[in-house]
């Protein structure tokens, strides 16, 4: 039988948790959030921080993200926080220093949020804020560069991502509230991408509902979106350049460097948009064959890419990597598209890897590829996936706060759930409301900080989960 042993300890949970000593029968230490006066339809005792970690399968690295506490956290594989960045409001980027001036340690951050147009467009959602001011911050937190002053408006709007160009420009995702013919929607939360100079100013500007006819729908689908319910029609949640690729190298202009890859988590599909034209040269859905198709086994690989639904993060594999030119796409399987989807009712998400040409899958990982059912491996919205540089592949199960690496063949080598909490007030019952969820985790190398920064390589054992006991000793 594993023991348990509690020594106080202060936290960032400071409205309703505790982080507390762990110790597995001498095992390495882990840390066990507590939330002993609030009542949840979730586990209310789980283990955080790092709760499993094999340093000689996994590949070692730090992991850049931002918790509820709205802190930009770096962290090793054992979990030590290492650096920080206040204020980092909803999520953080780390810049590539190839892209940067040779420049370490630099994030993209929401500076300022502010009330702004679009607040009540969405249904349910209530006191809507924007990103008013966002910018490229250096290891000390300082400002180095920063849109939103000169954005249309005055404030940049943007949301869910941003990346930093070759030529020195960054491209910004934002949304544009206004009204567009022959929606039912009097104003529409667009989707807009602006790329914007080092001083400020907009240069290019590409606005999604200008190119409804490109994006693959059918006449009386096509309806269906100008007659949504929400004015956030698409929601666009992610933006990258291509990047250098074989498929470009072999004649395939599509996959030109510059151009832009997006996804939209409403309308189920994934495009490509060249910089010089504007237009979609290449995409993804949103027509697919039904998941698991009859007479096909949801696990075989190579097979067509079967339905999609709500997916995240989807890019093309860096050149270097292993399956470089491939695409990888966090496929929640959530409830999306015009009409919505037809999905497995207790199916799980789904990381997969698809050659972008022939639109076959060759690699996945879901639940059942680390020995659990479909739906032990699940995120309905949010989260992400990022190919490393042995193989593995890092994992952002956002909705449960986890990230996580496995191998090529499904075993986790590396486990972390994230421990600082979001809390906030139910606007409808005002009871304290608290969850880990975290938008987006990145992996970064150990020469990414501009000098050495310690970190621990340390194994972690997970215990045995059918034998986890909490024991309580008293005072």
């Amino acid at each position: 039988m594993q023991s348990v042993e509690y020594g106080a300890k202060r936290s960032r949970l400071e409205s309703f948790a505790r982080l507390n000593q762990l110790a597995l029968g001498g095992a390495t230490a882990l840390a066990i959030a507590v939330l002993p006066h609030l009542a949840a339809s979730a586990p209310s005792v789980y283990p955080t921080g790092t709760t499993l970690y094999d340093p000689i399968r996994a590949y070692n690295s730090f992991v850049l993200f931002t918790g509820g506490d709205n802190i930009a956290h770096l962290i090793d594989l054992n979990g030590n926080s290492v650096h920080e960045w206040q204020d980092a409001a909803g999520h953080s980027t780390a810049i590539d220093p190839a892209l940067n001036g040779g420049r370490k340690g630099h994030v993209f951050l929401t500076l300022e949020m502010a009330e702004g147009k679009g607040t009540g467009l969405i249904p349910g959602q209530i006191n809507r804020r924007i990103a008013k001011t966002i910018g490229e911050v250096d290891w000390q937190g300082r400002p180095v560069w920063t849109f939103g002053a000169k954005a249309p408006g005055g404030a940049a709007q943007q949301h869910h991502d941003w990346a930093r160009l070759p030529n020195g420009n960054t491209v910004v995702l934002a949304n544009l509230v206004h009204p567009v013919k022959g929606f039912k929607q009097p104003q529409v939360l667009d989707d807009v991408v602006y790329e914007v100079d080092p001083t400020g100013v907009v240069v290019w500007r590409w606005v999604a509902s200008d190119h409804l006819s490109e994006f693959g729908f059918s006449a009386a689908e096509l309806k269906l979106v100008r007659g949504a319910r929400t004015a956030d029609y698409l929601h666009v949640n992610n933006l990258k350049p291509v990047g250098p690729n074989h498929w470009f190298k072999e004649g395939d202009i599509r996959f030109h460097p510059d151009n832009l890859i997006f996804d939209a988590r409403n309308a189920n599909f994934i495009a490509i948009i060249d910089r010089k034209t504007g237009k979609v040269v290449w995409r993804l859905g949103p027509h697919y064959p039904a998941a698991s198709a009859e007479g096909q086994s949801p696990r075989q690989v190579p097979r067509p890419v079967d339905q999609i639904s709500a997916q995240h993060d989807a890019h093309i594999i860096p050149e270097g990597l292993p399956g470089a030119g491939n695409l990888l796409v966090f496929d929640n399987q959530g409830l999306a598209g015009y009409p919505t989807a037809d999905l497995p009712r207790t199916g799980g998400s789904r990381v997969l890897e698809i050659n972008p040409v022939n639109e076959e899958i060759v690699w996945q990982y879901t639940g059942e590829s680390s020995g659990g059912p479909a739906w032990s491996f699940r995120s309905t919205h949010i989260s992400a996936a990022r190919r490393l540089p042995n193989g593995n592949t890092f994992i952002d199960e956002g909705q449960s706060g986890r990230l996580f690496q496995v191998t090529r063949e499904g075993d986790i080598v590396w486990e972390y759930v994230n421990p600082y909490f979001k809390t906030a007030t139910d606007p409808v019952t005002g009871r304290p409301t608290y969850n880990n969820q975290l938008y987006r985790g990145q992996p970064v190398p150990y020469d990414w900080v501009p000098d050495a920064t310690p970190h621990s390589e340390e194994s972690v054992k997970a215990p045995v989960t059918a034998l986890f006991r909490v024991s309580q000793t008293k005072p």
